[in-house]
C-alpha cells in the first residue's frame, strides 16, 4: 500500500492556516534547504501566550493538517507541558513557543543562515 505524499508547499500552507486558526503570534518559515546537514527543509515558528494557547494551536495544526493534507505528524513532543511543543512533518518541522521559551532558545539566531520569512498575523 502507498502513501501519497503531499506537497512541501501545501504542507506549508495548511500548517499555517492551523496556527491562524487559533490566532497564533510572531510566526516565521525559515528556509534551511541552502544548509548543510539539516534535519529537514523548513522550519516554522510560532508563539502563543499560555500553555493552553500553546497546545490549542499545536491542536489546530494536527486537525488541519489531517484533515486537508491527509498528513499526520511522524513525531510529535511537548505536549505535556506546552511551552515548547514539535511537530515533525519530516519536511517540515514546526515549532509552537510560549514566548519565554522562544526567546530562551532562539531558534532563529541558532539557524541565522536560513533565509527567514516573516508571516503576517
Amino acid at each position: 500500500m502507498s502513501k501519497k505524499y503531499v506537497s512541501t508547499d501545501v504542507l506549508i500552507s495548511t500548517v499555517l492556516k492551523g496556527i491562524d486558526e487559533l490566532k497564533g503570534e510572531d510566526i516565521q518559515l525559515l528556509d534551511l534547504r541552502e544548509i548543510d546537514n539539516t534535519v529537514c527543509d523548513y522550519f516554522i515558528i510560532c508563539s502563543g501566550t499560555s500553555n493552553t494557547h500553546v497546545k490549542a494551536i499545536s491542536s489546530s495544526i494536527q486537525k488541519i493538517v489531517g484533515k486537508e493534507a491527509k498528513e499526520k505528524a511522524y513525531h510529535v513532543e511537548g505536549e505535556a507541558q506546552a511551552d515548547w511543543v514539535l511537530l515533525d512533518y519530516i519536511h517540515v518541522v514546526v515549532h509552537v513557543f510560549q514566548k519565554p521559551t522562544r526567546k530562551l532558545y532562539d531558534i532563529e539566531g541558532l539557524w541565522g543562515d536560513a533565509k527567514i520569512t516573516n508571516i503576517p498575523s
